[in-house]
C-alpha cells in the first residue's frame, strides 16, 4: 500500500434527516460518537442530496453524475456500475456491509464481497429476495416484524409507522449490520488498504428501535414543527395527492394521517431519533474494531444519509418533497492529519462532492465527466463558499404518482421546484421563510427572481449536457 493510501471507511444511514446529531446543533439527541467525529474532523452545514428518494440519492451520491445523467429517476431503476471499481483497480479490498440499494439489490458494483441488508420492510420491489439479514433472522427460527405482522395491530393505523423492536437486541437490521461488520473488521486479514462501505437500514421506517432506546426519548420535550394551512394552501396537486396516497397505501409500514395528533406525531419522533442513537452505539462499536485492528492510523471516515424524511412536518410522510427536511443530510468527515479537526463548513455543496477529494486521497482514477466539485477548497479555507447552487431531482414512481418529472434548484436564498410540463410550482426565500411555508411561485413581486432560477435550471441542463457527453458513448 502507498503510504499516501488511506483506508476508507464510509457510513450511510437511510433517512436520517440533518436535525439528528447533537454535536451539529441539537442537544435533545444523543450522539456521543457521531460528536467525536465532528469534533475531531470536518462537517459541512449545507450538504444536499441530488435525489429525493433513495436510488436516485445513492446513485449519483456513488457516480458522481446527477440522475438526469445517468438516468436513474427512481427506485428501482437499474444501478449496477460505481466509483467503487475505480477503488479496487487501484489495490483496495473492496467490502459492502449493509445497504447500497443498488438494483438488482446484489449487482457486484466494484466490491469484492457484499453482505447485503436491503429495506426493513420491502414490498413494491425485492420482496422475496432474502438479504444476509433475512437469512439469518430464519437461521435463528425468528419471524422478521414487518408489515404483514404490524397490520394485525388494533392501533395500526394510528401508529405512523412507529413500533417497538420485540425480538432479540442483536437480531435488528441495524445492530446486525454493525455486528457484521465488526466481525469482518475483526476476522478478515487486514486490508492494505481498505474500503468498507457500511450501510445502516435505519432510520428509514419501520421506526422500530429496541425499548431501552426508546425508553430515552419518548418522555423528552422533542421540538417538532406546527403544520400550518398556509403551508398545505401553497403546495401543489401532485403532494396533495401525494399526502391523499401515503394514507391509502401503507408504504414501509406507514400509515400517514392527514391531522394526526400532537401525541402520534410525538410518539413517531420518539422512534425515529432512538433509532439514530441506536446506529450511533453502532457507529462507536464499529469505531473500537477498526482501532483494534490497527485501521485508524491512516484512515478517512464518511459518515452521511442518502436523504431525509419530513416525519409529518409540512403535512408529508417520509420523503419525495424537496423541502429541506429531505434534501439536506449530515456530511462528517474524519481524517486526522488530512483535514482541519472541529471545522463547520457553511459551504454549500452537493453530497457527491465528497468523491473527488476521496478519489484523489486513493490516488485512484476519476470517472469521466464527473459532476461533483470537490470539497477540498473547504479544508484550507474555512470561508469557502461552495457551489453557488445545488439540485435535486425525483422522476414518477408508485408512490409520487401525479409529477413527470420534478427538479430542485436552491441558492443559499432561493429554492424552486419545478414540475415538468405545468403551470405549477414552487419558490422560498429562505432567509426571510426558512420553514419553507410560503410559496412565492405565483407572486408578482417575485417573477424575476422565479425567472432567474428557471434560466439557472435551464444553464444547468445544458451546460450537464455538454460535459457528460461522452461519459455513454461505449453504449452508444
Amino acid at each position: 500500500m502507498s503510504p499516501k493510501q488511506p483506508h476508507i471507511i464510509f457510513i450511510i444511514t437511510d433517512q436520517q434527516r440533518y436535525d439528528t446529531i447533537a454535536g451539529l446543533g441539537f442537544p435533545h439527541m444523543e450522539t456521543p460518537n457521531l460528536d467525536r467525529l465532528i469534533k475531531e474532523g470536518t462537517h459541512f452545514t449545507q450538504c444536499h442530496v441530488a435525489g429525493a428518494s433513495c436510488v436516485p440519492a445513492r446513485s449519483s451520491l456513488f457516480t458522481g453524475y446527477y440522475a438526469h445523467t445517468t438516468g436513474i429517476l427512481k427506485n428501482a431503476d437499474t444501478w449496477r456500475h460505481t466509483w467503487v471499481e475505480n477503488l479496487a483497480q487501484v489495490g483496495y479490498t473492496c467490502i459492502n456491509v449493509g445497504k447500497m440499494h443498488t438494483w438488482p439489490l446484489d449487482t457486484p458494483a466494484g466490491y469484492h464481497q457484499r453482505y447485503v441488508v436491503e429495506n426493513k420492510d420491502r414490498f413494491l420491489e425485492g420482496r422475496f429476495f432474502f438479504d444476509d439479514w433475512d437469512r439469518s433472522l430464519a437461521a435463528r427460527g425468528l419471524v422478521k416484524q414487518q408489515r404483514v405482522q404490524y397490520r394485525k395491530f388494533p392501533d395500526y393505523r394510528e401508529r405512523l409507522g412507529a413500533f417497538e423492536w420485540r425480538l432479540p437486541p442483536d437480531s435488528h437490521s441495524d445492530n446486525f449490520v454493525a455486528d457484521r461488520a465488526c466481525w469482518w473488521i475483526d476476522t478478515a486479514p487486514k486490508a492494505e488498504p481498505l474500503f468498507l462501505q457500511i450501510g445502516f437500514p435505519g432510520p428509514h421506517p419501520p421506526y422500530d428501535p429496541t425499548p431501552d432506546y426508546l425508553n430515552r426519548y419518548i418522555d423528552k420535550d422533542l421540538p417538532i414543527a406546527t403544520v400550518t394551512e398556509e403551508d398545505l394552501a401553497g403546495q401543489p396537486k401532485p403532494f396533495h395527492v401525494l399526502r391523499e396516497h401515503n394514507v391509502e397505501i401503507d408504504h414501509d409500514s406507514v400509515v400517514h394521517q392527514l391531522e394526526p395528533s400532537d401525541a402520534h406525531r410525538h410518539r413517531q419522533r420518539a422512534h425515529y431519533l432512538a433509532n439514530v442513537t441506536m446506529i450511533d452505539d453502532a457507529v462507536g462499536q464499529i469505531i473500537g474494531s477498526l482501532d483494534k485492528k490497527g485501521y485508524l492510523d491512516n484512515c478517512i471516515i464518511v459518515f452521511t444519509s442518502d436523504h431525509g424524511d419530513c416525519l409529518g412536518d409540512h403535512g408529508h410522510s417520509q420523503k419525495w418533497t424537496m423541502y429541506e427536511q429531505v434534501t439536506k443530510v449530515p456530511m462528517i468527515l474524519w481524517a486526522p492529519g488530512k483535514i482541519p479537526e472541529a471545522q463547520k463548513s457553511d459551504a454549500l455543496i452537493q453530497a457527491m462532492d465528497i468523491v473527488p477529494w476521496l478519489l484523489t486521497q486513493a490516488q485512484a482514477k476519476h470517472p469521466e465527466g464527473m459532476e461533483a466539485v470537490s470539497v477540498e477548497p473547504a479544508f484550507n479555507d474555512p470561508q469557502w463558499s461552495g457551489r453557488e447552487a445545488v439540485y435535486c431531482e425525483q422522476g414518477r414512481d408508485n408512490i409520487l404518482t401525479d409529477v413527470e418529472f420534478m427538479t430542485m434548484v436552491r441558492t443559499r436564498r432561493w429554492k424552486l421546484v419545478h414540475f415538468l410540463n405545468e403551470s405549477f410550482g414552487q419558490l422560498f426565500d429562505l432567509e426571510n421563510d426558512p420553514e419553507e411555508t410560503n410559496n412565492l411561485w405565483t407572486s408578482t413581486t417575485h417573477a424575476a427572481i422565479r425567472q432567474g432560477l428557471m434560466d439557472k435550471l435551464l444553464h444547468w441542463r445544458m451546460s450537464s449536457q455538454i460535459k457528460t457527453q461522452n461519459v455513454f458513448r461505449d453504449h452508444r
